[in-house]
């Protein structure tokens, strides 16, 4: 999530009433997660076991829980609870803004795209010429949607992403702050639930074909020319490469990469990345032709005992 005018580290640090280390003019353009940090972003760590990987990130600051030697070119802000402070910042640059109508009178509608009855379109939402919306769809504030896209009745884009920090009170949610970017010629089918990036973009690349049921996790980036068949759940952080096709009732582990070309048999669990231009079947996954090798020795080994 960008700011909209640059920020400084003492701008920052006096928004949060917390100290810091570096110039108060360093310079801050934004936050955003560690998988998708930029120069001039603000990074946020509360664990000791990955503070090496958020202070060598690309980001230039980092919200950290504890005093430590701040990186040569970069910043740091000193936080009693850096989760409460990401938050902070996030509700900050960007409210959340309640609607009082259906349609948003700062959303941008194309030509000839059509917007069927009970319809939710949210605030600074952008749609595309040519689309076709249909019944019930709720499309929640900053999405982005290209030219001749259709999207049916009951899906929803930009719902919260499913990220919580475990405290002994309950469980305390991270703020989406986000974005939902459907691409050009994207079909959704019906009842889909596409959410939100945590900070970046959530993105269904042109002219991916996704049916009904299927759920597309936060900050996710699906390739071009995708199939996804229904009841697909896809988690957070997946990068799904071109061309891929996936078969119904998949799920997957959150922050996997399927690699271009792959095809995911129906039902299988992809637990880790896989490469393209192979099929998969299984959980936990493997080539599909071994798998299925791996099951006929098993009933003719079933088979076999029986028989003795």
């Amino acid at each position: 999530m960008k700011f909209k005018n640059p920020q400084t580290l003492q701008q920052i640090a006096l928004l949060l009433e917390v100290d810091f280390i570096g110039k108060t003019d360093f310079e801050i353009l934004g936050i955003n997660e560690i998988h998708v940090v930029e120069k001039g972003d603000i990074v946020f760590v509360d664990h000791p076991k990955y503070y090496d990987k958020a202070l060598n990130s690309a980001a230039t600051t980092i919200l950290i829980n504890k005093k430590v030697d701040c990186p040569v070119g970069k910043s740091l802000l000193i936080s009693e609870d850096p989760f409460r402070d990401f938050n902070k910042i996030t509700k900050h640059f960007n409210p959340f803004i309640a609607s009082k109508v259906s349609i948003s009178e700062s959303a941008i509608i194309g030509e000839g795209t059509i917007i069927q009855p009970n319809v939710f379109i949210g605030n600074n939402v952008i749609i595309g010429k040519h689309c076709v919306i249909h019944p019930n769809v709720a499309i929640y504030d900053h999405s982005i949607i290209g030219n001749n896209v259709t999207i049916h009745a009951n899906t929803v884009l930009g719902a919260d992403a499913f990220y919580y920090k475990n405290r002994p009170e309950g469980f305390d949610k991270l703020i989406s702050g986000g974005r939902v970017v459907l691409e050009d010629n994207v079909d959704l089918g019906a009842s889909c639930t596409i959410d939100k990036g945590v900070t970046g973009d959530t993105t269904i690349g042109e002219g991916t074909k996704i049916d009904n049921q299927v759920h597309v996790g936060h900050d996710t980036i699906i390739g071009k020319k995708c199939l996804i068949a229904s009841q697909t759940g896809i988690a957070g952080c997946v990068i799904i490469e071109d061309e891929v096709t996936i078969w119904g009732q998949v799920g997957t582990n959150s922050g996997i990469t399927i690699g271009k070309g792959a095809i995911i048999l129906g039902q299988t669990g992809v637990t880790k990345s896989v490469a393209g231009g192979k099929s998969y079947f299984g959980t936990p996954i493997s080539e599909s032709r071994v798998k299925l090798k791996e099951l006929a020795e098993i009933k003719q080994m079933i088979k076999e005992r029986k028989n003795s």
